[in-house]
């Protein structure tokens, strides 16, 4: 059986000379999860350095520094791995698709909601200007433009009414859950049919209307 050849002057097989990925994956796993933990135990985002999150990661500065260029990239990516994954679009129907974007952002409430790390880092990242800047540019507006594309379809295939801006259109079917997620604490954010309940009651409302037969 064929085997690996030993590395030059070691005597060991070629494939240690393959373990720098693991180990690369291993050290990013362990800042992250380094930050989640000084988070945890009441460092605030103003107060976390790369040096202090080094330390506390088993890992030297240049470790963190050749995955991120600085704090505020590095925290964007903690945040963001803290919430719950945004969903690939199902192919289905305009309106399943539209239930499941409302369903997402439910879930995305009750998150902040329970994990207390998140919603404090929510909190503290409206007082740190560059920190909410990168999140919105690398998080939010993303977001945001898929829920866009979507209600642009639904609109295309005539499940919303074409004489509405885009941008409208999606802040009225954004704009309650995103007040029960972010502005009340006692909201029925449990409810697993809130997202259908919200899409079909806004889409009565929004459905361009049905023509009439002739002679009628």
């Amino acid at each position: 059986m064929k085997t690996d050849s030993p590395v030059a002057g070691t005597g060991q097989p070629c494939a240690t000379a393959r373990r720098g990925r693991p180990r690369s994956e291993a050290a990013e796993q362990a800042i992250l999860a380094a930050v989640e933990d000084l988070m945890a135990g009441g460092t605030t985002l103003s107060e976390l350095t790369i040096e202090g999150i080094a330390t506390a990661a088993g890992v030297g500065k240049a470790t963190i520094y050749r995955r991120w260029p600085n704090k505020e990239a590095l925290l964007v990516d903690v945040v963001s791995r803290l919430e719950v994954p945004m969903p690939t679009p199902t192919g289905g129907t305009a309106r399943d698709d539209l239930i499941e974007m409302i369903d997402y952002m439910r879930r995305r409430g009750l998150a902040k909601r329970s994990r207390w790390v998140l919603k404090a880092a929510f909190g503290q990242m409206q007082g740190l200007p560059e920190l909410y800047n990168a999140y919105r540019e690398r998080v939010i507006k993303p977001r945001r433009e898929a829920a866009l594309a979507l209600i642009r379809r639904a609109v295309d295939e005539g499940v919303l009414r074409s004489d509405l801006d885009v941008d409208l259109l999606g802040d009225m079917l954004m704009g309650p859950i995103l007040y029960r997620s972010i502005l009340t604490d006692d909201s029925d954010l449990e409810d697993p049919e809130l997202a259908r309940r919200m899409v079909d009651s806004l889409l009565e409302g929004l459905a361009p209307p049905v023509a009439c037969c002739p002679g009628h």
